[in-house]
């Protein structure tokens, strides 16, 4: 199964990827077939996620705020590589804004490393990666996640 009859099964459906926030390349090939996708906070349509985790967000609105964010980071690799051009994905970076009491990133990053496991498939769709803690993010969102994808030849 592709990866466009796996979104239609999963019944997942990208929206426009975000507009860019600043100067910077939302995509950037390197090496032999790596592409890195510039962080991408959940933003999608009227949905947003506002706070930090430990306060006013909860690990389960944090989750879906990391699953949007890797939604956002599928759409900007849709318009601009193509999805069905991805090989596995390489490394997944999930920062979360957080109180300093505040100890569960990795749950949180769970929703976006999830969401390319059903999507790739555990092998290909789960690789390293890192769950990090932050005092603040652009706009007050509450996740931004980068991905390092390698791609078919």
């Amino acid at each position: 199964m592709n990866v466009y009859e796996k979104l239609k099964e999963l019944g997942i459906t990208l929206l426009e990827p975000p507009k860019k926030g600043g100067l910077y390349s939302p995509v950037r090939m390197f090496g032999n077939n790596l592409c890195y996708v510039s962080g991408c906070g959940p933003a999608m349509g009227d949905y947003n996620s506002i706070g930090k985790l430990g306060g006013e967000v909860s690990v389960e609105e944090g989750f879906e705020a990391s699953r949007a964010s890797m939604l956002n980071v599928l759409a900007v690799m849709e318009r601009d590589v193509g999805l069905d051009k991805i090989r596995k994905v390489v490394k997944v970076l999930t920062f979360v804004a957080s109180t300093p009491d505040f100890y569960d990133q990795p749950q949180v990053a769970n929703g976006g490393t999830g969401l390319l496991a059903d999507i790739f498939g555990p092998d290909a769709g789960l690789g390293a990666r890192s769950a990090i803690g932050v005092a603040v993010l652009p706009g007050n969102i509450s996740v931004e996640t980068e991905v390092i994808f390698e791609l078919e030849d």
